[in-house]
């Protein structure tokens, strides 16, 4: 296992650039996996592990602030939850896995930046059709990918003006969270067990997201939020890539 000074600090800076934003990071670890040489049969599982605790402690920050809305959270996670306990057990081949989670990496930044320069609005009901179909595929792709589906959720309220940013935030830590949970005991049915060491990288990636999710809720603005996600994800997207 990989447990070199450069590798925690990556994983360091990862979860807390992503708890700023409501994010758990399992795209942030995967692509830190990839560049440090992680087998991919490892980054899946310990990717959502990860999740697991970053988006914890990012919702109870933006939570605690006061921007979690429970009608923004449940049309999606309805559905997301038991499709990505159904999506973890679809076997992808390692280059097509890559290429998935880069496409839906490079996605979110092009919704992002459409909407990075406008004014938040008072947000729009969410229709129950549309919550439920969108959830039900990102949950799968969640799934197949070891991701918590924040990446896809955030930008996609975004541009159907669903939320206001740090709400869009809230609601994307807990639906990471829940997939995340989703994802693992799906793993868990098909015999899978962590690797002692996975517990340093949570340790780690758990530390920045405390200090992410606190800045992310109380300190930073709205558009220095937007410019951060993207840039994150732009990075996720180009360390996959190569």
């Amino acid at each position: 296992m990989i447990d070199s000074l450069p590798f925690l600090l990556c994983l360091f800076v990862v979860g807390f650039l992503y708890a700023s934003v409501g994010h758990g990071g399992a795209s942030g670890y995967l692509a830190t996996m990839v560049l440090f040489g992680v087998a991919p049969a490892l980054m899946k599982p310990s990717a959502l592990l990860l999740n697991l605790f970053v988006s914890t402690v990012s919702f109870i920050q933006f939570y605690r602030a006061g921007h979690f809305r429970w009608n923004q959270f449940w049309p999606f996670a309805l559905a997301s939850v038991p499709m990505a306990f159904v999506g973890v057990k679809i076997p992808l081949n390692d280059v097509l896995y890559k290429q998935l989670l880069a496409a839906c990496l490079f996605l979110a930044v092009v919704r992002l930046i459409l909407t990075v320069r406008q004014t938040e609005t008072e947000p729009h009901p969410i229709p129950l059709w549309a919550g439920l179909s969108s959830g039900g595929v990102i949950g799968l792709l969640s799934g197949m990918l070891g991701i918590g589906g924040g990446i896809i959720l955030s930008p996609l309220m975004l541009l159907f003006h669903w939320g206001r940013l740090k709400e869009v935030a809230a609601v994307s830590a807990l639906f990471i969270f829940v997939n995340s949970l989703s994802g693992l005991f799906g793993l868990v049915s098909k015999g899978y067990s962590p690797d002692p060491s996975v517990w340093t990288w949570i340790s780690v990636a758990f530390a920045g997201g405390l200090l992410g999710g606190y800045f992310g809720s109380h300190r930073f603005s709205v558009p220095v939020l937007r410019y951060v996600l993207a840039l994150g994800l732009v990075i996720a997207g180009v360390k996959l890539l190569l």
